[in-house]
């Protein structure tokens, strides 16, 4: 049982289909008899007798012992009871459905669940079908449901042919980036040569089902960003298969590099993101890394064009995780449910005086832009959410060359999904050498109607005692 990300009903979910449950961690009880110190035989005829439902058993091998041996004698007797509805019952108990209105109103991704209903209840059962890949599994339309339906196993008992035939492909969590990794990626980063690097981490509240993270992760990989993936979100890009049969992780190299879809493990595993970013920092600039948090996060918002995803944020601790990003200088991107968290750190590109930094060769002050121009933001949609990638990995130390690579992913984004060059092209240009080759006249054309100068390139800083030296008047 998990630890992290807690279900109270676990345990009368399980009885209701008599699945006997172990609990593994002293985090998660679930208010079940501590039977560690009972022996493995003693364990599995108390299951066996159903004289308990469930334990708590805190050694792993005694778990492993007893997991076992309960499933294969619990099999024959748990067969006899299907917790799956035949097509004849999903539609008996449809027909109860009044069409109230009262799931859809509860269902967080408003899903039309009562019309899908009401036409299991004439034998049509591709509505319900076609809610399985976007229905959370919250539950909240069984609560709400004054007829008491359970909704939620109509849907997965209507898709049963889906779930019985999908099969996914995950690469396993490899845990943190290694020095001699970031030692081949860093100044390609650092430089802009790499466009950038994309963390999809949180959560399973997506908007409209998992598929838009797989498609997310695959078209930044196709551009050659590099693709970081965690928990929930590691596990959606490989839910979903391409026209070859193929999921993001065989379609793609596993290695932290240009192109490469990276599994770093569990959710908690993000620190391993943001342990890259901090490495980069403490190999190429030698900055320390002991009580110098500042110095770090200085160098990472200005060099290191790193972007979080949080698309399908729901928990506390998702914020917890999306804070400590942007508090490194690392921007972070939620779905549309991410707006609950009523918190949102956003730039204001039309003041030129909120990008003014340090030049750290001279000691002035002078405009960066407004790269990145926001820290926590929600997008409305998956096309919005990936021209807000692209943009968001612009650092105000990028080199002409990676100004231009990033410039271009962003426009071609912007031009794919919403058509033509996006409005503030002209505040990301800095010098004629940031314009795309293959964009240059439509490019100069936006310049020239936005009467555009050309301004420096800094070596950025925020922190006025990492200049190197000040300029004398």
């Amino acid at each position: 049982v998990d630890e992290q990300c807690i279900r109270t009903d676990t345990l009368t979910e399980a009885e209701k289909i008599h699945t006997p449950l172990i609990a593994t961690s002293e985090k998660n009880c679930l208010g079940l008899p501590d039977m560690t110190n009972e022996s493995a035989e003693a364990i599995v005829a108390a299951f066996i007798r159903g004289d308990i439902t469930g334990a708590l058993i805190l050694d792993p091998e005694k778990v492993g012992e007893v997991a076992s041996r309960v499933a294969m004698l619990v099999h024959p007797k748990r067969k006899k009871h299907g917790s799956i509805p035949t097509k004849h019952q999903i539609a008996e108990m449809a027909k109860k459905c009044t069409l109230c209105m009262q799931c859809r109103r509860a269902c967080p991704n408003d899903l039309p669940v009562a019309q899908a209903v009401k036409l299991a209840a004439s034998g049509n059962f591709s509505g319900l079908d076609e809610l399985y890949d976007d229905c959370l599994g919250c539950g909240r339309c069984e609560s709400a449901c004054k007829q008491k339906l359970p909704v939620h196993t109509l849907i997965v008992a209507a898709a049963e042919k889906q779930t019985r035939d999908e099969t996914y492909c995950l690469r396993t969590g490899r845990g943190a980036i290694q020095d001699i990794e970031i030692r081949k990626v860093g100044g390609p980063i650092v430089l802009g040569e790499i466009p950038g690097v994309v963390a999809f981490v949180g959560c399973a509240n997506f908007p409209k089902g998992s598929r838009e993270v797989a498609e997310m992760v695959a078209e930044f990989a196709k551009r050659r960003y590099i693709v970081c993936t965690s928990g929930c979100a590691a596990m959606s890009a490989g839910m979903y298969r391409n026209d070859e049969g193929k999921t993001v992780y065989e379609q793609f190299s596993g290695a932290f590099e240009a192109g490469g879809v990276v599994n770093v493990g569990s959710c908690v595993s993000n620190a391993h993101i943001a342990g890259a970013a901090i490495k980069i920092a403490s190999i190429f600039a030698k900055r320390p890394l002991r009580g110098n948090y500042e110095e770090i996060a200085d160098y990472v918002y200005n060099r290191v064009g790193a972007v979080g995803v949080a698309w399908g944020a729901m928990s506390q601790k998702a914020a917890s995780i999306a804070a400590g990003f942007w508090r490194l200088g690392i921007p972070v991107i939620v779905g549309p449910h991410g707006t609950k968290y009523r918190r949102m750190l956003l730039g204001r590109a039309d003041r030129d005086s909120n990008w003014m930094v340090h030049d750290a060769r001279t000691g002035e002050s002078v405009y960066g832009g407004p790269v990145p121009e926001h820290l926590f933001i929600a997008a409305e949609t998956k096309e919005e959410a990936m021209i807000m990638i692209a943009k968001l990995t612009m650092r105000p130390n990028d080199t002409s060359k990676g100004r231009a690579n990033k410039l271009a992913n962003y426009i071609d984004l912007h031009k794919r999904h919403v058509g033509g060059i996006p409005a503030d092209v002209y505040r990301l240009v800095r010098t004629p050498a940031d314009i795309p080759l293959t964009m240059k006249d439509e490019v100069d054309a936006h310049l020239a109607e936005h009467d555009w100068k050309e301004s420096a390139i800094p070596d950025p800083t925020l922190l006025s005692r990492m200049v190197h030296s000040r300029k004398v008047t």
